[in-house]
């Protein structure tokens, strides 16, 4: 008899399913400028709404965040029931960190200020995940042009964590890198390495501490989109992982992992468990220009 005690049961031995529900995850924080593109991206994707759930965690946040995700939600779930995502959770919760915008890349700040978006991050997927998951989405709000098929696209790929070629979005067009959290190990990477404190926490894009490892962004984009590389740390602004992933334990670390803290902890985490991570240079996404 059904009621409030009532037992389900679900196979996790074989959760692979004909249409693959996905889970797109974004930490926001005074993100009002963005919420339209985003919306607008998310709902012109090529996959169906109808299998896609959006979760978000606003955190330290001064501006109207939450009261326009509440308003886009609303827009976008009134409509007729085949053209709405299968459903849009909002959750709060505050670091008490607040760090003004001249100092947000600064290279002394980046560990503390990483450790907290690990700590968010850390917090959404706990919040959010549920069982008939099988992909994780990480999505920045302010990533501004992607290809409509680029769920699709990226589980093609059949690798247990993928990232598309993130550049920076410019009026002239030009080619300019945007995410170097994206890389591979070199030797000279690695010898650098065996010298280091276990607290101490690698950064890309640094004059103050050369890593001399193998970027993504600075590797050929000419060999089209189904050339991928392995590689051994990721950023976020896209990135696609299979659920088991997670829910094996591979989250993002607050704390120094192989001299690594969130996303590129995690992927290092990730790898050490055994799970593939690959980028793929020709696929490229971008990046809005803010400071």
């Amino acid at each position: 008899m059904a009621g409030d005690n009532q037992v389900t049961y679900r196979d996790l031995n074989n959760d692979r399913e004909p249409q693959a529900r996905i889970l797109v995850l974004t930490p926001l924080k005074d993100a009002v400028p963005y919420l339209d593109r985003y919306f607008e991206l998310l709902d012109s994707t090529t996959y169906p709404n109808h299998l896609i759930s959006i979760a978000f965690l606003v955190s330290d946040t001064t501006d109207s965040t939450v009261k326009e995700l509440y308003k886009h939600a609303d827009q976008l779930q009134n409509r007729f029931w085949w053209n709405r995502f299968h459903d849009i959770r909002v959750f709060e919760k505050d670091f008490h960190f607040d760090l003004p915008n001249d100092q947000r890349h600064k290279y002394e700040m980046q560990p503390l200020r990483r450790s907290v978006m690990a700590r968010s991050r850390n917090y959404l997927l706990s919040s959010a995940m549920r069982d008939d998951v099988q992909y994780v989405a990480w999505v920045d709000v302010d990533v501004i042009e992607y290809p409509a098929t680029i769920f699709e696209d990226l589980m093609s790929v059949d690798e247990d964590v993928v990232v598309p070629n993130c550049l920076l979005h410019r009026e002239d067009g030009a080619f300019y890198a945007y995410d170097k959290n994206n890389w591979q190990e070199t030797e000279e990477s690695l010898a650098i390495q065996k010298d280091l404190d276990d607290d101490f926490v690698l950064l890309e894009g640094y004059y103050e501490f050369p890593t001399h490892r193998n970027l993504m962004v600075d590797m050929p984009t000419h060999l089209g989109t189904e050339y991928k590389v392995p590689l051994d740390g990721v950023g976020a602004t896209f990135t696609l992982v299979k659920a088991h992933v997670h829910r094996e334990g591979a989250n993002f670390p607050a704390y120094p992992f192989q001299h690594q803290v969130e996303t590129e902890g995690f992927a290092k985490m990730a790898k050490a468990m055994g799970f593939t991570v690959f980028g793929v240079p020709g696929y490229l996404i971008y990046h809005i220009e803010n400071h």
